[in-house]
């Protein structure tokens, strides 16, 4: 849908607006802050409202002088010619517009808690489970995002039973909040002696890092119990009471942490995780009672579904939510070419959610 000349001169005077409230107030106040992260944010739409003006208008002065009968011949076919550039180039400077009006997700610019669980398949799943861990990591890396583990559980192969590690940087949640779900792998384990290509699973949860002004949680909606840390096989792993399991009894989420000699860091790092949870459980259930219209899975978050499967005798990957294949999967699994998935998965929602902006004004 067309964004109207009323909508454009509406932008222009918040604009202005805005720009009037930072000439007149006191640098340095915290209202003074907010309202500068605010105009900074809201120019880039302004200078996109300032660009699809002029094509509108440099197009009406090329139409009426096309449309008169005095202008000479030649000057008539430069004009139709630049008209044509004009039609072709406003709806793509319109949908930029229209992104950039597009309401934003608060979790966008957090930081993110990363946690993967090897699914089926057994030893298979573990060591699958374990290249997903390296493929997020090296992303990160590239990315110039610090990847801190929070929690590893290896298995004797090597491989990870479940992990955990809090991504920080720019943009990280945006980039990173369509791989949760279930990725699936083919291939033929290391273990297989008759070459048969085994199928596998591991489940990812990407959770937005929440902080306590996003989510206040009650102590005594707590049950904390402590408990001597175990390491593989059961063994102890230090002689004090350090790990920590923090139940929240109103939802029943469980969070447990060991990976710290001190008690206080492990009971750190488990409410850092359960606010997070919690956090992306609000965020999930506001979303579903807002677009359950919506019949597209991407951004669902659903920890169940299936997302994407890895054939590595194919070198093949298949994101099952927009039907993309990469013959590319190693350069997939090393995260050199995960950015080519991930930026399909973005348009593909920030599509559907224009398409919905479209339906609402209709």
């Amino acid at each position: 849908m067309a964004i109207s000349d009323d909508k454009l001169s509406q932008l222009e005077i918040r604009y202005e607006s805005m720009q009037h409230q930072l000439n007149t107030q006191p640098p340095g106040q915290d209202a003074y802050v907010k309202l500068s992260r605010e105009f900074a944010e809201f120019t880039p739409v302004y200078e996109g409202v300032q660009k699809l003006k002029k094509a509108r208008a440099e197009a009406a002065d090329l139409g009426e002088l096309i449309a008169a009968p005095e202008t000479d011949a030649e000057m008539r076919e430069m004009a139709k010619a630049e008209f044509a550039d004009l039609v072709t180039a406003m709806p793509l400077i319109e949908r930029e517009l229209q992104l950039l009006l597009l309401p934003a997700d608060e979790a966008d610019q957090k930081n993110a808690i990363l946690e993967l669980r090897a699914g089926t398949g057994g030893d298979e799943a573990a060591l699958f489970a374990a290249d997903l861990f390296a493929m997020y990591r090296r992303y990160a890396e590239d990315h110039g995002w610090k990847f801190e583990v929070m929690h590893m559980a290896e298995n004797d192969l090597g491989g990870l039973k479940d992990a955990a590690a809090t991504i920080t940087g720019r943009n990280v949640f945006a980039r990173l909040k369509f791989e949760s779900g279930v990725h699936r792998v083919q291939r033929v384990p290391a273990t297989e002696a008759s070459g048969r290509i085994h199928t596998s699973a591991a489940t990812v949860a990407v959770l937005p890092e929440a902080e306590e002004v996003d989510i206040k949680i009650e102590d005594k909606d707590l049950r904390i119990d402590v408990f001597r840390s175990s390491g593989p096989g059961g063994q102890s792993v230090n002689t004090t009471d350090s790990a920590v399991r923090i139940t929240h009894i109103p939802t029943g989420l469980v969070v447990q942490q060991q990976d710290e000699k001190s008690q206080h860091k492990n009971k750190a790092k488990a409410m850092k995780v359960l606010r997070s949870r919690l956090y992306d459980q609000e965020r999930a259930q506001r979303d579903a009672a807002r677009s359950a219209q919506r019949k597209s899975q991407v951004g669902s978050g659903d920890r169940s579904e299936r997302i994407r499967t890895y054939n590595f005798p194919q070198n093949r990957v298949t994101d099952h939510r927009v039907n993309l294949t990469l013959h590319k999967l190693d350069r997939v699994i090393t995260g050199e070419a995960l950015d080519e998935i991930i930026e399909v998965l973005i348009a593909e929602d920030q599509a559907e959610r224009l398409a919905s902006l479209g339906d609402e004004a209709a």
